[in-house]
């Protein structure tokens, strides 16, 4: 399995509006995906801006692959979200995941 990972920031004032965008999917339709796992958001006071971080689980790179293409790492930002971030990785970062303690319902 593969994880992606991608920063973004905020102003504190708009982490609550882009954390809203986040739920309950972190794209529309995205659990409907063949190899899709799972997703998770992670967020924290950072300074004077708000950082969250996405980590989405694939099957497979090659699973990411076959929706993403072959400019994958790019980060996939909908445009209405870009209004609440004050700057973001223009590239996701891809692992694989070697240990799931805990997290079962990811290795399903």
């Amino acid at each position: 399995m593969i994880a992606r990972i991608w920063h973004g920031y905020t102003k504190p004032e708009h982490a609550d509006a882009y954390e809203a965008t986040l739920k309950p999917e972190l794209l529309p339709g995205i659990g409907k995906i063949p190899g899709y796992k799972s997703g998770m958001v992670l967020r924290r006071q950072l300074g004077d801006e708000v950082e969250f971080i996405t980590i989405m689980v694939w099957e497979s790179i090659e699973a990411l692959q076959a929706v993403a293409g072959a400019k994958y790492e790019a980060a996939i930002i909908p445009e209405d979200r870009l209004k609440y971030l004050s700057r973001y990785d223009t590239q996701s970062a891809h692992y694989e995941i070697r240990s799931l303690q805990g997290l079962t319902k990811l290795a399903q």
